[in-house]
């Protein structure tokens, strides 16, 4: 694809032992004047197959801060625009074909600094149409120089003047097993704890009782994740799974500071 240099777009992913899921990412966004991995010492063939595949990969270690490594992403890349891709994510085709149209405008005709991007989830080949990510909108695409990413874990984009929406989605196909979600959770938890505890956030004992309950409700009963059959009831299960342990982790790791 020839753009002229102004309107180069980067795409960022960031990597883990994603060996399963990089070339598929990759093909899904090989259009990109130029592909940037920041790998977080992978011990798989993440890195080989990235390469393999022109992408421009460098380590740099997580240190359970993806804000950090988002950033590190942001300082590698040429291009003014930067559009960032988890290796479980695909881009559709007609989510490039508007991203191309969009980058390739003139600054006259482009009014917008950033857009977010709708995100289609699927678990175990079943769309999740409602629950938690049913609605799901992350702002994934901006022009370099206009913000910086916030927050060690579930980290957001802080970007500055007017954002937008596109209108096509991105693909996401995480937890492939029930053993992987498992791992994510935990992990996952482990850092927001961490981060909570850094703020000194303290877990109250009832709130480990009820705020897993609550965002069960919430996830399959007024989101209607139960339109999604049993891959909805299993998400909305895994979601309020990954509530109770942040709080009971908080719990115990205040529990263990006091002694």
């Amino acid at each position: 694809m020839q753009q002229e240099k102004s309107n180069m777009l980067s795409s960022v992913i960031l990597t883990k032992n994603e060996e399963k899921n990089i070339v598929g990412c990759l093909e899904s966004i090989k259009w990109s004047n130029e592909i940037i991995v920041i790998d977080d010492n992978s011990e798989d063939r993440t890195v080989e197959n990235a390469q393999k595949f022109g992408a421009n990969v460098f380590k740099h270690s997580l240190d359970d801060d993806f804000s950090r490594q988002r950033n590190f992403g942001l300082s590698k890349a040429k291009g003014n625009w930067l559009l960032f891709v988890d290796a479980d994510e695909r881009v559709s085709d007609e989510l490039k074909n508007e991203i191309i149209d969009l980058t390739t405008q003139s600054d006259r005709i482009r009014q917008l600094n950033a857009y977010f991007i709708k995100r289609t989830d699927f678990m175990w080949g079943k769309e999740l149409k409602h629950g938690e990510t049913g609605n799901i909108k992350l702002l994934r695409l901006a022009k370099k120089g206009c913000g910086k990413w916030k927050g060690k874990v579930h980290e957001k984009w802080l970007v500055r003047g007017k954002v937008g929406q596109l209108k096509n989605p991105l693909y996401h196909y995480p937890h492939q097993s029930m053993t992987e979600f498992l791992k994510k959770i935990s992990y996952y938890t482990d850092l927001r704890v961490k981060e909570l505890c850094e703020k000194k956030v303290k877990a109250q004992w009832w709130s480990i009782i009820l705020y897993p309950k609550a965002k069960f409700i919430v996830n399959y009963f007024i989101k209607r994740g139960f339109l999604d059959g049993i891959s909805g009831l299993i998400h909305a299960l895994m979601m309020s799974f990954h509530s109770f342990l942040v709080r009971g982790k908080l719990w115990i790791w205040k529990g263990k500071e006091e002694k």
